[in-house]
C-alpha cells in the first residue's frame, strides 16, 4: 500500500479548498444564476409547469462549451424541484448493466445528471432509449438462444444530460430530450456581474476598472472568470492591499501568462510556432503539436477553439493557418497573400504532414 506523504497531504488539501470554493460560488437558483438569459426563462417555465402538474419535468439537454454552467443548472434544476440529485458521467457507464443498476436505485421525482453524455457506451446508450421513454429497462439474463429479457419497471425521473459536442450525439438520443438548451459564451458585462457577485462571496474588494480589466481576458467563460478572480485576489494580498484594481488585475494576469486577449501560454506557442517556424501556415495538427511539445488533441480541443473564435486562427483543408490579426497580436507584419503564409517550411508541411 502507497504511503501518502506530507507533500501529498497538503496538495490534497489545496485540491479540496479550491472545489470548496468552487461549489461556494455556484448559484444555487434560476433567480442567482447570471448570463444565459433565454434558456433561464425557459427553464423556469417548464419546472413551473411540472409543479403544477406535480409531475417530473421532461428530460433537459444542455450543449455548449466548458465552464458556462452546466452542472450549475443541473443542480439548480433539482433544487428548484425540491429534489435529490444523482450525478454521473458517459466515460462511467461502460456497460448496460452500469446504467441499470443506477436506474434502478432511483427514487422518483429524482434528477440524474448525466455529464458528457456523448461519451457514454452504445449498448447503455440504446437501453436509456427505453427508460427515458417508458421508464422501464430490459435486463437480460444469460447468453445466446436461452438467454431471457426481464423487463424492471424505474420511478418517474428527470434526466438532465449535459454535452460539450452535441453533434456526437445520435438522433434518437437527442429526439427524447423534452427540452434542448445551447449555452452561449457570456459578454465582458455579464462577466463583470459574475466576478462581482464572485468577490462579494469570497469578501474580495473589487474596483469596477479591476473587475473589468478580469473579465475582458477571461474567453466569455464564467469558470475561467471566477479561476482568473481566485489568483488576482492572491496577488493583491500578497504584494499589494488587498484590493483588486485595474494596476493590480493586469500585473497579476501578466504574472500568470494571460495577456489582454486572455490568451495563455499555449495558446501563444501554438501561435508564435505556427507564425515564426513555418511561416503563417498552412501547416498540419500533427506537426503543429510536435513543434511545441503537446499532444495532438491538447492543441485540438484546448488552443484551437479559442484561437479561431478569436479570429487568430483558421482551419483550411491545407493545415492551420494564422490569420493577419494573429501576426498582430505577436507584433509582427503579415505577408502578402492573404492568409497563407509562403515560407519555404509551408510547402514542405503541406507536402510531407499526413494530418491536416
Amino acid at each position: 500500500m502507497a504511503r501518502q506523504t506530507g507533500d501529498d497531504l497538503v496538495d490534497a488539501d489545496l485540491q479540496l479548498d479550491e472545489q470548496e470554493i468552487e461549489a461556494a460560488l455556484r448559484p444555487k437558483r434560476l433567480a442567482e444564476f447570471i448570463g444565459q438569459h433565454r434558456v433561464r426563462e425557459q427553464l423556469t417555465l417548464i419546472l413551473e409547469a411540472a409543479r403544477l402538474r406535480e409531475r417530473s419535468p421532461d428530460h433537459v439537454l444542455l450543449s455548449g462549451p466548458p465552464g458556462l454552467g452546466k452542472t450549475t443548472l443541473a443542480m439548480i434544476v433539482a433544487a428548484e424541484l425540491g429534489m435529490p440529485l444523482r450525478v454521473t458521467s458517459g466515460p462511467a457507464i461502460q456497460h448496460a448493466g452500469d446504467l441499470a443498476a443506477l436506474l434502478s436505485s432511483l427514487s422518483e421525482g429524482e434528477v440524474l445528471f448525466l455529464d458528457e453524455i456523448h461519451r457514454m457506451a452504445r449498448p447503455a446508450e440504446e437501453m436509456l432509449y427505453m427508460a427515458m421513454e417508458d421508464f422501464r429497462v430490459d435486463v437480460i439474463v444469460g447468453k445466446g438462444p436461452g438467454a431471457t429479457a426481464i423487463p424492471l419497471e424505474i420511478p418517474p425521473f428527470t434526466l438532465v444530460g449535459a454535452t460539450t459536442r452535441a453533434g456526437l450525439l445520435p438522433g434518437p438520443l437527442r429526439d427524447r430530450f423534452g427540452f434542448t438548451a445551447h449555452m452561449d459564451f457570456y459578454s465582458p458585462g455579464e462577466l463583470e456581474q459574475v466576478l462581482r457577485r464572485s468577490a462579494g462571496l469570497l469578501g474580495v474588494p473589487l474596483a469596477e476598472a479591476g473587475a473589468s480589466e478580469i473579465a475582458g481576458r477571461s474567453r466569455g467563460t464564467p469558470r475561467i472568470a471566477n479561476r482568473l478572480l481566485r489568483r488576482v485576489r492572491d496577488y493583491a494580498q500578497v504584494r499589494a492591499d488587498g484590493v483588486v484594481t485595474v494596476e493590480i488585475a493586469e500585473a497579476a494576469l501578466t504574472l500568470y501568462d494571460v495577456d489582454a486577449m486572455g490568451l495563455d501560454r499555449l495558446d501563444r506557442a501554438v501561435l508564435d510556432a505556427l507564425v515564426r517556424r513555418f511561416g503563417g501556415g498552412p501547416v498540419g495538427l500533427s506537426t503543429l503539436a510536435v513543434a511545441v511539445g503537446e499532444e495532438t488533441e491538447t492543441v485540438e480541443e484546448v488552443a484551437e477553439p479559442f484561437l479561431v473564435r478569436a479570429g487568430l486562427l483558421a482551419r483550411t483543408p491545407r493545415g492551420r493557418v494564422a490569420t493577419a490579426a494573429a501576426w498582430s497580436h505577436l507584433g509582427l507584419v503579415a505577408p502578402a497573400g492573404g492568409l497563407i503564409g509562403n515560407g519555404p517550411a509551408a510547402a514542405q508541411v503541406e507536402l510531407f504532414d499526413d494530418a491536416p
